[in-house]
């Protein structure tokens, strides 16, 4: 069984390793993979481990367990990021508000040309300003640096934790004996950690941003019909076999089938496909998509981490938890690098202290220096912090890194495969061809109708008609699937596709070949007709962006394989390959079949895969 364990307090390399470490000596724990900047460990069980096992590891490691995420149960996907950042804001206020008067008075001499404070009261000064820095703000730092040195997991808070400790500790050796204060010092020292921290935190923040915009899409509350009354409740009460209410415009509260109702719904943002899809009973409808039309009555058939999203959501989760090769050399060097500084700095301190005539004091400070200086911060987190900011900027252009490892291997790749609506193409309806003997009246009469609907087609048609005022349309109405109709002056109009005209018996006498011309560009085409006759056509397309050419030009010319991999039927999907210059389609693939099509793909060779949009994370 798959296990997903939400981790408090991780912020090193050493503190993923020991986490990894602890949960890897359980029987029964196998593949764990823990990820320092998501906060979580990922890893599989066997029915012998119970989660008090997993709570216990993690807790003799030195970290607090947030949640214990079972496959197949929900999770509570908690977002702790600003938190946690918040907690590290207060220290990083606080360690300042005492840090500047140490530097104040020790460099006073230096800003202001004279001591602020004698030598007598300097190390007291020192002590009592420092004391809050390490033992109130920087507690949890030394909790967890000195748990290390008696469950022998050491991470970078052991380092800072001993060297700021130690340093303290020499104001009050100094009145004893021949020893250099370093009181102020060690607070300036965790005051500098803590900043480092914080700014840790809100580079780490990033990573989980992703998951919060998909967390964000989610609706929060369901109508559902008790009884034949309509009950508004909290989306984490609705329970299988429930029925809901998703009225024009609204969000469909969870995954389902229609039991009633017709409507178009706006998919775009799980498939990308630019056109509404035609729901009518027994359609299955996905959460988060948008009802257009009609009222739909929805009959619940997944909740919880079953749902389209929860699942989406736990793929780019488990993405995120995956470490490229490069991570691993890291992880390998920090596990045996915090012994081996504790070490080289006791060995620093006696070495000193034996081939040179220097003072304890000094001997001391210069042993500090060994554990703070050394403290491998960076080489731990460089390359995590990273992957989640890169993937974060490409993320803002459009780019979605399913892997870490994608960006290191990204040399080995030969086939790039593109998404087309969204990625190709500009993702919205527009106006690409006409065939009319008057435009100007054509698109007066269409502009008019297809005012009254809200269809991405009925939008591009009235923007491109470019009409400001509308005549009134009498008797108006939509035709599921195939138009719209109605009176205006007294005059019957139809707008929409040949079955529409079929069933109210307009003949396409001479505008047949207009209409396949059209069609075989992957154009949808809308006749537009007076009674009987028929003023024009009007083909309507998901235009190319004005780059894709250039794009795939530039592919082909360095040798890579381009393929294009999209729902639409084959007709409309090689009419935009042609005119995109990508010579291979992979047409009528549903959005959850595109990942498989993707590891076909890979049998090749490396794969890169273009997309725009939540289904294509997967893949």
């Amino acid at each position: 069984m798959k296990v997903t364990i939400i981790i408090e307090g991780m912020h090193c390399a050493a503190c993923s390793a020991n986490v990894k470490k602890s949960l890897s000596k359980l029987k029964g724990v196998s593949d764990v993979n823990v990820n320092v900047v998501t906060g979580k460990a990922y890893l599989k069980i066997g029915k012998n481990v119970s989660e008090e096992n997993l709570k216990k590891a993690i807790k003799d490691a030195g970290f607090k367990v947030v949640e214990v995420i079972l496959e197949g149960k929900s999770a509570k996907l908690k977002v702790k990021e600003e938190n946690e950042i918040k907690q590290w804001f207060v220290r990083l206020i606080g360690v300042w508000l005492f840090t500047i008067p140490i530097m104040i008075i020790m460099y006073s001499g230096e800003l202001f040309g004279k001591e602020l404070v004698s030598m007598n009261l300097m190390t007291p000064l020192m002590l009592i300003f420092s004391f809050p820095i390490i033992f109130i703000f920087g507690f949890q730092t030394l909790k967890s640096g000195f748990r290390g040195f008696y469950t022998f997991y050491f991470s970078m808070d052991s380092l800072i934790g001993l060297g700021t400790v130690v340093a303290y500790l020499t104001g009050f050796l100094s009145f004893f004996m021949e020893v250099t204060s370093f009181a102020g010092v060690s607070g300036m020292i965790m005051t500098i950690f803590i900043t480092g921290k914080y700014i840790e935190a809100r580079a780490k923040g990033r990573a989980s941003s992703e998951i919060k915009k998909l967390l964000e899409m989610g609706v929060k509350f369901a109508v559902v019909l008790k009884n034949g009354v309509e009950v508004k409740i909290p989306i984490s009460e609705v329970k299988l076999g429930d029925v809901l209410v998703v009225r024009p415009g609204e969000k469909i509260p969870i995954d389902g089938v229609v039991v009633k109702g017709e409507s178009s719904v706006d998919e775009s943002m799980i498939s990308g496909e630019s056109l509404p899809i035609d729901k009518v009973i027994h359609s299955k409808v996905i959460g988060a998509t948008i009802n257009q039309e009609g009222v739909l009555h929805v009959k619940v058939t997944k909740i919880g981490s079953d749902t389209f999203l929860a699942n989406i959501i736990k793929l780019v989760e488990e993405a995120q938890g995956t470490k490229v090769p490069i991570q691993k050399v890291a992880d390998k060097v920090t596990n045996i690098f915090v012994p081996t500084i504790l070490v080289i700095s006791l060995l620093t301190f006696i070495s000193w202290l034996v081939f040179t005539e220097v003072s304890t004091g000094r001997a001391i400070g210069i042993a500090i220096s060994v554990l703070v200086i050394a403290c491998p911060c960076a080489l731990g987190l460089a390359v995590p912090i990273s992957l989640t900011v890169g993937s974060g900027i490409g993320a803002k252009r459009g780019i979605l890194i399913r892997k870490g490892e994608a960006i290191q291997t990204m040399k080995e790749i030969k086939t790039i495969v593109f998404d087309k609506t969204g990625t190709l193409t500009k993702g919205k309806m527009e106006v690409s061809s006409v065939f009319a003997e008057d435009e100007k009246k054509l698109f007066k009469i269409a502009g008019t109708l297809e005012h009254n609907s809200e269809h991405p087609i009925a939008r591009a048609i009235v923007k491109k008609s470019g009409l400001t005022r509308f005549s009134e349309v009498k008797s108006f109405k939509v035709v599921k699937g195939k138009g719209l109709e109605g009176t205006i002056s007294g005059k019957k109009y139809s707008v929409g596709n040949e079955l529409l005209m079929a069933e109210r018996k307009i003949s396409l006498k001479g505008f047949e070949e207009k209409i396949k011309e059209f069609e075989n560009k992957g154009e949808t085409t809308m006749v537009v007709a007076e009674g009987k006759k028929i003023l024009g056509v009007i083909g309507v397309s998901d235009v190319l962006k004005e780059d894709s050419r250039w794009a795939i030009a530039q592919l082909n010319k360095q040798g890579y394989r381009t393929v294009m991999i999209t729902g639409d039927n084959e007709v409309t999907a090689r009419a935009i390959a042609n005119e995109v210059g990508i010579k291979e389609v992979l047409s009528r693939v549903l959005p959850e079949d595109k990942l498989n099509k993707i590891i076909e793909l890979q049998k090749t060779g490396m794969v890169a895969f273009v997309g725009d949009v939540i289904s294509d994370a997967p893949a």
